[in-house]
């Protein structure tokens, strides 16, 4: 890995706890070249506006992904409508065919509830954390959360609101959700309770999803409410630490979304689908520290970047692989 390369993997992991993303301070000769190529050309402009004019984006990934988390959550449901016991528990703690599957961040928060290390706990995260670290962490978010579906559908609509001038979309400092993930932790210890997973709108839905609705669906309504009218995704995007947990993870994953300079037209449609659009800095034009770079540790690798790609610049890659159809 290149020295430029280096320092933005540095980069994109401080971006994932919050901080906001930097102009690189050193760029590679290859990308320098393509930069300056790029840079007032004719010719890449001529191509640039060919490429708009004839853009014609996919939802392949989208509806591969909307299909995976659907099929994912109904397993849950008929295992245990129908007793067939494929898929049992919900999502914070299940078994699937006998193994048994814990989430990373509710097995965190008993262990600190009980301030002690569980050894039944381990062995059902160690499963859970070898797919995800296969798989990248975040991905969990976009390819089997319940309420990342939910908030992505709120999201459409919020959107039609902001176009209709009805409201107005208001972010929020990214750096709150490491605070909230330290405040759970934190709670976890000093109450003994796991107050995360009592208000965690993932396991609400999932539950509800299996054994039926009940009154704290109320607050899962009134999350997707404050995403409609006021932030879209803003518990995905500020709240939620089980996303922090697994972007974590996902730091060592050898599937990443991998970003490709030279063909890159910096359109920005990518940017404008984007679920966690910081990640995308190195696609502004300027940013790219080398000709190809993997996209950091707090993409959902919800691909609806690389459907939105008019000349195929992003991808997924399986490190040291080719990339993925």
């Amino acid at each position: 890995m290149s020295a430029p390369l280096k320092r933005r993997f540095r980069e994109q992991i401080a971006v994932m706890f919050g901080r906001e993303p930097v102009k690189p301070l050193e760029i590679s000769s290859g990308a320098q070249k393509i930069h300056v190529f790029k840079k007032g050309n004719k010719d890449f402009i001529a191509e640039k506006l060919h490429a708009r004019a004839h853009a014609n984006p996919s939802h392949r990934w989208r509806n591969r992904r909307w299909i995976t988390l659907i099929l994912t959550n109904l397993l849950f449901v008929v295992s245990f409508h129908f007793d067939v016991q494929i898929l049992e528990g919900a999502l914070t703690a299940s078994r699937f065919i006998g193994f048994h599957l814990i989430d990373l961040n509710s097995a965190l928060q008993v262990m600190l509830a009980h301030k002690h290390i569980i050894v039944n706990l381990l062995i059902g995260t160690g499963t859970v954390l070898f797919l995800w670290i296969l798989l990248g962490g975040r991905t969990f978010c976009s390819w089997v959360c319940p309420y990342h579906l939910l908030a992505e559908w709120a999201e459409k609509l919020h959107l039609w609101l902001v176009q209709k001038k009805l409201v107005t979309d208001q972010t929020i400092d990214r750096r709150l959700r490491s605070v909230f993930w330290i405040i759970f932790a934190l709670l976890a210890v000093v109450t003994g309770y796991t107050v995360f997973e009592a208000i965690s709108p993932v396991g609400i839905v999932s539950r509800a999803l299996i054994y039926g609705p009940g009154l704290a669906l109320l607050w899962v309504l009134a999350l997707l409410v404050f995403e409609v009218f006021f932030s879209k995704r803003a518990w995905c995007r500020y709240a939620c630490p089980i996303g922090l947990t697994y972007g974590v993870v996902g730091i060592i994953s050898p599937l990443r979304i991998k970003y490709k300079l030279e063909g890159c037209f910096h359109e920005g449609d990518c940017r404008k689908v984007c679920l966690v659009p910081h990640v995308l800095d190195t696609v502004i034009k300027g940013r790219a520290v080398d000709t190809e770079v993997p996209i950091g540790p707090d993409c959902t690798r919800c691909g609806l970047c690389v459907d939105a790609c008019p000349t195929g610049s992003l991808s997924f890659e399986v490190k040291g692989l080719s990339k993925l159809m």
